[in-house]
């Protein structure tokens, strides 16, 4: 098929995890040795029995990684619990043997999302509804509901058996069928079809066939599984992939570890099957999280012991600020914590402000902030103003009484009493009047040398390429908000020149010439800019950045966006001249330029789930939306999904329809256990194609600023006192 190739930052993300993660076995009996009732994983990377789906969902949260093969077909399955009912699975298949519609192999992709409409009960099963690659070109394309019921010990046998019966439509409406409840035939599958949009005039459309099977899980490692698949398997069989001889398909698995389980099947009365499963879950870390315990509170004297303690006389010498801030700075930078203001506003008052060099939870900074300052502050200031900073803009001005710090540290619910009086409020894009300013802030240098690897994934002839080598990068801060960054790579290897990807596309070619900077690009620049940020009003923040902007494309982007502190809505605006760089990704620029552009409304759903939505100019000059939404958990895993719609026609954009894709953020103190604000991000897309193309523009503001405003604090005020 048609294909493009997508270069993702940070690729190894996946194997990294595959290795790190942490995964899910329920607690087991262990006196019986019998294992969880945890789903087990299906060829399609769902839960389910061989090849046929199961009413269980997987824990909230859990993120699934499956490799299956038989017959000449392979399937690479990602499946993500979005919610405790919601779940999403995308998929890349190769059938080999083809030999038809001018493939040697088949390659595509899919995505399938599920439903658990009730879960399971004293009598009642778990009950799902599902679409089955539901926005593909349609190989596999099946609806089903399905239930599934577990039973302890039925007839005295040791371990837990698993009932699973369902009806399908599709490919799961083949053979043995009921008749068409919800109407008549749907089309048949067309390999040449664009794929990519949602087939919905075809759901539950067609026969309809039940299914049903069983799994034995013995022990807590060993498992049989036995099923009843309606699935003749037609456009494999009919171009001479494999012979199907039956309808049962058998299975024996084994729970390797924790997190990896694996399989070997007899399917369809003639092939032998594999499956290899690993699910971790984002809540439990990898490695056991470390965090060097805070110094305690210092708990003032009484007023009435000791009334001299309360004298403010200090307050009126001029270097009392100066005192203050070279006894703070030491403390809370051993805490990764830096310093960047203090303010003595009265002689019962003060402020700090300060940004985060370790934590990615801001609450922990601003717990630390507070001891530091009931550590050293003379006994009159009462009213501690913690302003949290990143990146030379205000974030937010948290207000904590210090009579709280000292009497509640260790009551019970400690953190939801102190959030109950604390404040939580805008925060002045400049420091107050009188603040004294830490030296050392500004300018600061940072860099860091070392290996980086590049993966291109779906090329149609090898669907995982990469090139590897060595990153120079740089960051110099030479004042509050300003900062000149920049990126040197040298390839050292990698293949990714070698794909003969034919560009087919029928708009300019913004991404799509991504093999061509692959094959120009040795010594190569992959960013340089300055860029300015600062808050024009308590409310709202703006961005100037300029240069060689990301690896494609230099220019200027312009960012403006409102976010009061306490609200869940957020509005931007952005305004972009870019100029497609040389191939060779150095200093020069091609012909092509464009002005690009969006306004965006963000929202905060709650729970950790954020909705947002762009509208306005892509890269390739075409017109239109993305909408995009995330779940974020509380150690700071994001996952998410988006589409494009433009006004570029499915036949103009190419194969898949639209532009659509996953993306995954993994803050590195999941792996190492040590608190870093470092982050591994990645996308996921099917097919990269020119349509719905934006800018890669580093450091967005809405990224920056809503960790730090209130209901990420809230979110995250439990760690408060950590």
């Amino acid at each position: 098929m048609k294909h493009a190739t997508k270069k993702i930052s940070a690729g190894c993300v996946t194997l990294a995890l595959a290795f790190g993660g942490a995964g899910y076995v329920a607690a087991q009996n262990k006196t019986e040795k019998t294992v969880t009732t945890g789903p087990t994983l299906n060829f399609y990377g769902v839960p389910g029995l061989v090849d046929l789906p199961s009413g269980e969902a997987l824990p909230t949260g859990q993120l699934a990684i499956g490799v299956s093969t038989f017959g000449g077909q392979t399937r690479t399955n990602l499946t993500f619990q979005f919610s405790p009912r919601i779940s999403a699975t995308f998929r890349y298949i190769g059938i080999q043997d083809w030999n038809s519609d001018g493939f040697e192999t088949y390659r595509d992709r899919s995505f399938d999302v599920r439903f658990l409409v009730a879960r399971e009960g004293e009598y009642r099963p778990a009950i799902t509804v599902g679409l089955q690659d539901f926005a593909g070109t349609g190989i596999y394309a099946a609806e089903y509901v399905v239930a599934t019921k577990n039973f302890d010990r039925p007839l005295s046998l040791p371990g837990r058996f698993k009932v699973t019966a369902g009806l399908g439509w599709g490919r799961l409406g083949r053979l043995g069928d009921i008749g068409s409840p919800f109407g008549d035939d749907r089309p048949p599958f067309d390999p040449l079809d664009l794929g990519g949009s949602p087939s919905t005039g075809e759901w539950f459309r067609g026969p309809a066939s039940p299914f049903a099977g069983v799994e034995w899980q013995v022990n807590d490692r060993l498992g049989f599984k036995a099923e009843y698949s309606p699935d003749d398997y037609e456009p494999e069989t009919s171009r001479g992939v494999f012979e199907r001889d039956s309808r049962l398909n058998f299975g024996v698995e084994y729970q390797v570890s924790e997190r990896i389980r694996l399989g070997g099947y007899y399917l369809y009365g003639s092939e032998i099957g594999f499956n290899a499963q690993i699910q971790f879950n984002p809540t439990r870390p990898a490695t056991q999280f470390t965090l060097a315990a805070p110094r305690p509170v210092i708990v003032r004297p009484s007023r009435n012991a000791n009334p001299q303690a309360y004298d403010t006389g200090w307050s009126t010498s001029s270097s009392a600020p100066t005192v203050i801030r070279d006894a703070i700075q030491p403390e809370l930078a051993e805490d990764g914590i830096r310093l960047e203001t203090v303010t003595v506003l009265s002689s019962n008052r003060a402020e700090a402000r300060v940004s985060s060099v370790r934590f990615d939870n801001q609450a922990i900074v601003v717990g630390r902030t507070a001891r530091a300052l009931a550590r050293i502050l003379p006994p009159s200031v009462d009213v501690f103003d913690i302003v949290l900073v990143n990146n030379g803009l205000s974030l937010s001005k948290v207000t904590l009484s210090r009579r709280d710090l000292e009497t509640l540290e260790f009551e019970p619910g400690a953190s939801d009493l102190l959030l109950s009086r604390a404040t939580i409020d805008e925060a002045a894009p400049r420091p107050s009047e009188g603040a004294v300013v830490v030296e050392e802030a500004y300018p600061r240098f940072s860099w860091s040398l070392g290996p980086y690897l590049q993966p291109s994934f779906f090329d149609a002839e090898q669907p995982v390429r990469a090139d590897a080598g060595i990153a120079l990068e740089a960051r110099y801060r030479f004042a509050p908000g300003w900062l000149v960054s920049g990126e040197l790579r040298q390839r050292l290897t990698g293949n990714i020149e070698d794909s003969d990807q034919v560009n087919d596309t029928q708009l300019e070619p913004v991404r799509t010439n991504a093999r061509l900077y692959a094959q120009e690009g040795g010594s190569t620049i992959e960013n340089l800019f300055v860029s300015k940020q600062w808050k024009p009003s308590k409310n709202t923040y703006a961005r100037v950045s300029a240069g060689y902007l990301e690896q494609m494309f230099g220019g200027i982007s312009t960012e403006l966006l409102w976010k009061p502190v306490n609200n869940r809505l957020a509005l931007g605006v952005e305004v972009n001249y870019a100029r497609q760089r040389n191939f060779d990704q150095l200093l020069g620029f091609q012909d092509y330029d464009v002005f690009t552009g969006h306004a965006s409304a963000y929202y905060d759903i709650g729970k950790g789930y954020y909705g947002q939505i762009d509208v306005g100019r892509y890269l390739a000059g075409d017109v239109g939306a993305t909408f995009t939404l995330e779940r974020q958990f509380a150690n700071g895993w994001r996952v998410g999904g988006f589409f494009t719609l433009t006004d570029v026609s499915s036949e103009e954009f190419g194969e898949g329809s639209f532009d659509k894709g996953i993306t995954l953020s993994v803050p590195l103190s999941w792996f190492t256990g040590r608190p870093t604000r470092q982050v591994v991000s990645t996308t996921l897309r099917p097919i990269q194609r020119d349509g719905g193309a934006r800018l890669n523009v580093s450091d967005r503001l809405y990224e920056q600023v809503r960790d730090g405003h209130r209901t990420d604090l809230v979110a995250d005020w439990g760690r408060v006192w950590d």
